[in-house]
């Protein structure tokens, strides 16, 4: 017998398929209840997105599971370099949700740029480096980009809090 033969497919990836058509229906009916608000400027109102992208995701979840039924699995892994049997880093990991934690603690009272600033720097730490000095800039420089980058560019207002009047 052939490979092809004896492999069976693996059902599992209906679970995938059924995930997919359930978060699609959801976005349907999310988006459907929407009210139409139209103004001059943006005449279609908030739904079409939501729809086309629930659709989508329906249309990927039928063709997903017309792939897995005529026996389709996806390729290995080949492109990384990674031990499966070395074990988890638990303080790369820990320190990685402290730096998330600290952010999400401080961000109303202190603001996004010094939460944000903390946030990236902590990050780079736990992640190796060891360039505290330079990180710290370079973690400024992005918290104050994002900032602005969300003001300016998209007209959402991050948190200042104790920068409030200085930015």
């Amino acid at each position: 017998m052939n490979e092809a033969a004896v492999r069976r497919p693996d059902r599992a990836q209906y679970g995938v398929c059924g995930f997919l058509a359930v978060v699609g229906v959801l976005v349907i009916v999310d988006a459907a209840r929407l009210q139409h608000i139209a103004n001059s400027n943006d005449p279609i109102g908030p739904k079409p997105v939501p729809i086309v992208l629930g659709v989508l995701l329906l249309v990927v979840a039928v063709l997903y599971a017309v792939d897995v039924a005529r026996g389709g699995t996806g390729e290995a892994e080949e492109g990384e370099d990674v031990d499966v049997t070395s074990s988890v880093d638990w303080r790369t990991v820990l320190t990685l949700i402290a730096a998330f934690v600290v952010n999400l603690a401080l961000i109303e009272p202190l603001g996004w740029v010094i939460s944000g600033t903390l946030l990236f720097w902590g990050s780079a730490f736990a992640l190796g480096s060891r360039h505290h000095v330079r990180n710290v800039f370079i973690a400024v420089a992005l918290a104050l980009i994002t900032f602005y980058a969300f003001a300016i560019g998209l007209g959402v207002n991050l948190p200042a809090g104790v920068l409030q009047g200085i930015l």
